[in-house]
């Protein structure tokens, strides 16, 4: 049966040999993000980490590197912990060819269990906050889902978004948000201001790992999170009403956070160690003001490592990067065979295609970076035949390496945006972006030739699209 909540997941992992229970006391700091780190490194088959012994706390529960190896990610697609990352990535789209499908309201959710308001409220005694990396400005939140509503057609269920937003708790009752233009809390936020109003929002912690999948995941500014969920999970997700501020959140939640992000405030926020293996620096962000915390006994807190690739984000984000550029490429070029995205949160797509004309994957490369993701992250496209495995990168490297020429086989687009947080914009925000074709040409494409370096035209290469390739299905 589909998971329901963070507990029932973690028994499956349980069952599978991938959750590691730590009983011996340990430290929030250092202890626990250097466990995750080692757990990381062992393999992709690493197991989740559950501690319930943390010097300081009284009957704290954290769970680190839960969807942290390809063994945890099957797990949650409830498939073999052995299934090829290319098979769960057909798996995917064959499940999402079925959305939306329609969710499942429930009620007596488990977080109902306790609650506290207003002034009362406490994060600090609720959570066991601790910092990921030495220089972080603070505590984080940096695995939960943010629910917002358009403030302009609070109705529309398919607007109602479930985001994925890094968060640090700058006070008892306090939070900042950080949004970026592209994301749909921060158009969101900047609707409500423009009425001069506060956004209402919930902040979800300690979910089930589809909801939490699903988070991460770009999707059409009207397109469901959770009616996605239930086509992935293959069953209608559950979801309970935020008792004060009336919007749906997912019914197994550990914790459920509600308030609002106040106009018109910004606070300095970070820095933070990001994805790209870099601290972010500092910003002025969203305020969000604390009105009611509603909690299980005993909450699992579930954190999520962020530093130098891989960590869990990679795992957590890396197929639900790949499919929506899939299938927005598949539905105008049909003979584009898969998408691998996964690398940086995607600022590398690799795509493999078959070739319809001349100049056929340089094309594909700059639809590519047009896509909602490719806008604001993808920085570097390659491009390869459709008997290349993106994401063998063993397959991908031979691709490059034998059929990219530097003489003429590029395209490089200048002062595109990108997400700021990528250490390499400058200024932030704004970079170059470039499509490799590692291809094999078809007539009357004159690759390699450049009237720059030589006068000297080469003749094109003739044969079909795989000629003298060597490969188990051929023979010299």
């Amino acid at each position: 049966m589909p998971y329901s909540d963070l507990r029932s997941y973690l028994d499956a992992l349980n069952a599978n040999g991938q959750l590691l229970s730590i009983t011996e006391k340990v430290k929030a700091e250092p202890d626990l993000s250097a466990a995750a780190v080692a757990g990381l490194r062992m393999s992709d088959r690493s197991p989740a980490l559950l501690f319930d012994n943390i010097e300081g706390f009284t009957n704290a529960r954290v769970a680190l590197n839960t969807i942290g190896s390809w063994a945890n990610l099957a797990t949650a697609l409830e498939v073999d912990i052995k299934t090829p990352v290319r098979d769960m990535f057909f798996e995917w789209v064959r499940r999402a060819e079925n959305f939306p499908i329609a969710v499942e309201r429930r009620d007596n959710p488990p977080w109902a269990e306790n609650s506290v308001e207003g002034d009362d409220i406490n994060l600090f005694d609720i959570l066991p906050l601790f910092r990921l990396n030495a220089a972080d400005g603070g505590f984080f939140l940096d695995n939960g889902a943010v629910v917002s509503r358009d403030p302009d057609d609070p109705d529309n269920f398919g607007k109602q978004n479930v985001g994925c937003y890094r968060m640090q708790v700058k006070g008892p009752r306090k939070i900042n948000i950080f949004t970026v233009p592209v994301h749909d809390a921060a158009i969101h936020l900047g609707k409500a201001e423009a009425r001069g109003e506060d956004l209402p929002i919930c902040i979800t912690l300690g979910n089930d790992p589809i909801i939490k999948i699903m988070a991460g995941t770009p999707f059409a500014y009207d397109q469901s999170e959770y009616e996605m969920a239930g086509a992935i999970r293959q069953a209608p997700f559950p979801v309970a009403t935020a008792p004060l501020i009336g919007f749906d959140v997912p019914w197994g939640s550990e914790v459920v956070i509600e308030g609002v992000l106040e106009a018109g405030k910004r606070e300095f926020e970070g820095p933070f160690g990001e994805f790209t293996g870099h601290y972010s620096g500092g910003r002025k962000l969203p305020v969000m003001r604390i009105d009611k915390v509603s909690y299980r006994t005993n909450p699992i807190f579930e954190h999520l490592y962020i530093g130098m690739p891989w960590t869990e984000l990679d795992y957590v984000a890396g197929l639900t990067t790949c499919i929506p550029i899939y299938k927005q490429m598949k539905a105008e070029f049909p003979e584009v065979q898969a998408v691998n995205a996964m690398y940086s949160n995607g600022l590398i797509f690799i795509i493999s295609t078959k070739r319809r004309y001349g100049g056929f994957a340089k094309d594909i490369g700059l639809r590519a970076l047009t896509t909602p993701r490719g806008l604001g992250m993808g920085k570097i496209v390659i491009v390869v035949d459709e008997g290349v495995d993106p994401f063998d990168l063993q397959q991908v490297m031979w691709a490059v390496s034998t059929k990219f020429n530097p003489a003429g086989d590029f395209v490089r687009i200048p002062n595109l945006c990108v997400q700021d947080l990528d250490p390499a914009s400058q200024p932030a925000g704004i970079t170059d972006k470039i499509i490799i074709d590692a291809t094999t040409p078809v007539s009357p494409d004159l690759r390699a030739t450049s009237t720059l370096r030589s006068p000297i035209r080469r003749r094109p290469r003739t044969g079909p699209p795989n000629s003298l390739r060597c490969g188990p299905e051929t023979e010299l």
